[in-house]
């Protein structure tokens, strides 16, 4: 019971950013995520459908993590959204005032970066196992679920991705 306890409570963890947090701000501050993607999306209509998709992968993403319901494809679709969103929003090199010492909008903006990157990096484990031949697994059965509230003897071990 503890086991389960501590796989779900790690997931939760994982995806508390965005659910529920970063979707609900998207709900309560609609024109302030849009005149966010704004800055990286010039058109109006395409940066109001890139909150409504972010808001879509973040909730429903996020709740395959945490249910294991298809929670390895989820995982690297948030993996890839992290990348994604660090890449166009966290954009800590255009800021003009990156400096290592006193205060620094391009810096806290670089561990934002970071940030996102480490939360990529934690989703892609996520999604493959935490091993090598995980990445097989994954290519060949990319929407299974990992069963991670499953309980099993250390015997069965090596069948846990399918």
């Amino acid at each position: 019971m503890l086991n389960v306890f501590l796989v779900a409570l790690s997931r939760c963890l994982l995806v508390l950013l965005f659910l529920p947090f970063s979707a609900l701000d998207k709900v309560l501050n609609f024109r302030d995520a849009q005149a966010q993607a704004g800055l990286a999306i010039r058109n109006r209509t395409l940066s109001r459908f890139a909150v409504v998709a972010g808001f879509c992968i973040e909730v429903v993403m996020s709740l395959g993590v945490v249910s294991g319901i298809a929670d390895r494809a989820a995982a690297l679709v948030l993996a890839t959204y992290c990348a994604a969103t660090a890449l166009l929003w966290k954009r800590f090199w255009t800021s003009g005032d990156f400096r290592l010492q006193g205060a620094s909008r391009g810096r806290d903006t670089f561990w934002d970066f970071l940030k996102n990157f480490a939360l990529a990096g934690g989703f892609l484990g996520l999604a493959f196992g935490g091993h090598a031949a995980g990445v097989d697994e994954f290519l060949r059965h990319p929407l299974d679920s990992s069963h991670p509230y499953r309980a099993f003897a250390p015997a069965d071990s090596a069948t846990l991705g399918r």
